[in-house]
């Protein structure tokens, strides 16, 4: 069976995910054939494997990063919220249906079966698994029929490292303050702190890093800097989103959702040195963007709602009527036709039917059944200012529980209004660099100004740098020690 190491963090978004990621280079980098692990993940950025099943975007990272194909095994739950206290629940990559927090509290012990057999299967096959924790582990409340932190840790016998984001301030008071919550047993499986998210001078935290060891009896294992790399985020707590982004030669204007799902779909747009790629949620930072993106969404009927609320569906159409390109994808996609209708209240939003916003002509129904499939094709048929794109090859997957037309083709729409169900669209270099061109021709801008960029050697560049931090902050022999129970 593989070794094992578990990261948890004193918080939600400390930093856990890509260190895992950091991990999984390290040691594919050292020659060990290694998987990440994440028993229950809460997010609304999926990703259907080639089999057909949908996992957590954070896992899917993490394999990428180790070298290896994502499987639903290394993410057997996923939880996408639905509502602010009900989520739909994933098990295995297969929808279970939607519950409210306390129905799924009390069945999440019929999924540990599951849990436990996804990774002994991994285990089998794998040298090292890095398991990824959720949350904090010092949720005194949810200690109980806890199955993502110290519960499964005491289950798969895995040593822990507790991660705490200085960023936000009180670091010493969240390590501390989580392993004292923590029960002995607890503890003991504590072998090493991490302080992540550093600017500055290291010397400066020495008497605190000192104090800090002498407190919680193990040492710390290192001190992370604060990292620029380009690497997929797991949810909307995104640094990507909230960040000020200047206007560049070409403009790009991704509509924030509430419930905004899959919004790593555009990270290629944002591997052009002169393209702006902003989120925005008010009318007033929309400005005239080149290209508007109505991205995915985990509630397609509420989002709709709230861009009609906020004045942003007014402006959305404003810019398609004077010439921008608008695009949807999957619930924003949705949202361009003329109605929607979910008369079986698969969204759980309270809403039967509802006004599209026009600019497609095309009727969405939900269903309970959940579309999830890899695709691939060529495409073809595509006029208007899009028309550049026939003959390109696309690849990506499809999750959705709309329907909105039989046999609807990968591409719909013309002028310059256009949606797809595939995330990963833009994902292949050929098809980011048609679109870009529509655009340049459009303004009248050389493309050869944008500055573009391989986006596969960028994306192992990024990795590898992620490593090369990670394994500059860590102590990477005492990790090894971790591994091979020395400690």
């Amino acid at each position: 069976m593989a070794k094992n190491i578990m990261i948890q963090g004193t918080m939600s978004n400390a930093g856990k995910s890509l260190l895992a990621a950091g991990l999984c280079r390290i040691f594919k980098q050292d020659g060990y054939r290694v998987a990440p692990f994440k028993s229950q993940n809460m997010a609304l950025n999926s990703f259907i494997t080639r089999d057909g099943g949908e996992m957590g975007r954070a896992q899917v990272v993490q394999a990428e990063a180790a070298g290896i194909q994502p499987d639903v095994r290394m993410n057997p739950i996923l939880l996408k919220p639905t509502t602010d206290i009900g989520s739909q629940v994933i098990v295995n990559g297969r929808v279970q249906g939607n519950m409210g927090a306390m129905e799924y509290s009390f069945r999440k012990k019929e999924y540990l079966p599951t849990v436990l057999e996804a990774y002994r299967s991994l285990a089998a096959e794998y040298d090292i698994i890095v398991i990824e924790g959720a949350g904090s582990p010092a949720e005194i409340n949810l200690r109980k029929d806890d199955i993502v932190n110290m519960g499964l840790a005491k289950l798969v016998d895995a040593p822990v490292l507790l991660v705490g984001d200085i960023d936000r301030g009180g670091v010493f008071a969240q390590l501390y303050g989580t392993i004292s919550l923590l029960e002995p047993e607890e503890r003991r499986r504590v072998k090493g702190t991490i302080i992540n998210k550093f600017r500055g001078d290291r010397s400066i935290l020495e008497p605190g890093l000192n104090t800090l060891e002498e407190l919680c009896g193990v040492p710390v294992v290192g001190v992370v800097p604060y990292t620029h790399v380009d690497i997929d985020d797991e949810d909307s707590l995104s640094e990507r989103l909230d960040r000020p982004t200047t206007r560049k030669l070409i403009d790009i204007a991704v509509i924030r959702l509430p419930y905004i799902s899959n919004f790593t779909d555009f990270g290629p747009f944002e591997r052009y040195g002169n393209v702006s790629l902003r989120y925005v949620d008010h009318v007033k930072d929309l400005h005239q963007p080149d290209m508007i993106i109505l991205p995915g969404t985990k509630s397609t009927m509420a989002d709709l709602l709230w861009l009609r609320q906020c004045g942003l569906e007014s402006a959305v159409q404003k810019a398609a009527a004077s010439g921008a390109l608008v695009f949807g994808v999957c619930g924003g996609f949705q949202m361009l036709g003329r109605k929607i209708s979910d008369p079986q209240q698969v969204e759980a939003a309270g809403i039967a039917e509802m006004r599209g916003m026009g600019l497609l002509e095309m009727d969405t129904i939900f269903h309970p059944e959940k579309v999830q499939t890899q695709t691939k094709g060529v495409f073809e048929g595509i006029d208007g200012l899009l028309a550049g794109l026939n003959g390109k090859q696309y690849e990506g997957y499809e999750i959705h529980m709309g329907r909105s037309e039989e046999k609807l083709p990968a591409l719909v729409g013309t002028g310059n209004v256009y949606g797809s169900y595939i995330h990963g669209i833009f994902d292949a270099p050929e098809i980011c660099n048609a679109i870009l061109k529509a655009i340049c021709r459009q303004r009248g801008i050389d493309f050869s100004l944008l500055e573009t960029l391989d986006s596969r050697e960028y994306k192992n560049r990024q990795y590898d740098l992620l490593a090369d931090v990670v394994r500059s902050s860590l102590d990477m022999d005492y990790i090894y020690r971790v591994l091979n129970r020395e400690v």
